[in-house]
């Protein structure tokens, strides 16, 4: 395995230690998100260009789009919960709350 690999495999390793440790605030959950999805997309846009398989290109396109929706949402989960609440604290949300 080639040492790029390694190095995006250790990028999305750490972006989900870092998901999992500081979840506190909505805005360092959704930024480790995006280091997930970006470590994705370049590790499946290597594979595409190693495989030589026409319809492997398309991958991580199609992971592109579902980031910029995922970032989308995000964002506007964002917005919606810092002007409603106050804060971006994850803690205070409760979802059971009508």
């Amino acid at each position: 395995m080639p040492l790029i690999h390694i190095n995006i495999m250790m990028a999305f390793i750490m972006s989900l230690v870092g998901l999992l440790m500081y979840r506190s605030h909505l805005m360092s959950a959704l930024l480790c998100l995006e280091g997930m999805m970006l470590s994705l997309f370049i590790l499946t846009a290597l594979l595409a260009l190693d495989s030589h398989f026409i319809l492997a290109s398309m991958i991580p396109i199609i992971l592109l789009v579902f980031a910029a929706c995922e970032a989308a949402i995000g964002l506007a989960l964002l917005v919606m919960i810092s002007s409603t609440y106050g804060t971006d604290y994850v803690q205070n949300l409760n979802l059971l709350r009508c």
